[in-house]
């Protein structure tokens, strides 16, 4: 199984919306998509609390795929770059690991 974990930092306004604001748009359309790729195990996405330090990352994500191959058929689909080209008008930056789990 091949976990993909990405953090984003969101830009405090953008789009005429704030961080936060912005983030559920990116969480909800990314919950999205699991009803679109099949080749989604599982999925979760986590907004940094308002309570934590403030420098975190905005959004986390965890998507489980059964290989690489459908990481990829996930990173080419048509709806998950929909959703990333509104991730990368909205965001600062942006870290990924992809990983083997055992």
């Amino acid at each position: 199984m091949v976990r993909h974990i990405v953090m984003f930092e969101f830009q405090k306004e953008a789009e005429g919306k704030t961080a936060l604001q912005n983030a559920v748009i990116a969480r909800d359309r990314l919950y999205a998509l699991q009803d679109k790729i099949p080749e989604i195990l599982r999925m979760e996405i986590g907004i940094n609390d308002g309570e934590a330090d403030e420098t975190n990352y905005t959004l986390c994500l965890t998507v489980d795929f059964d290989n690489f191959d459908d990481l990829q058929t996930y990173s080419l689909h048509p709806d998950h770059l929909e959703v990333g080209a509104f991730i990368a008008r909205v965001r600062l930056s942006r870290a990924c690991v992809d990983y083997t789990m055992e």
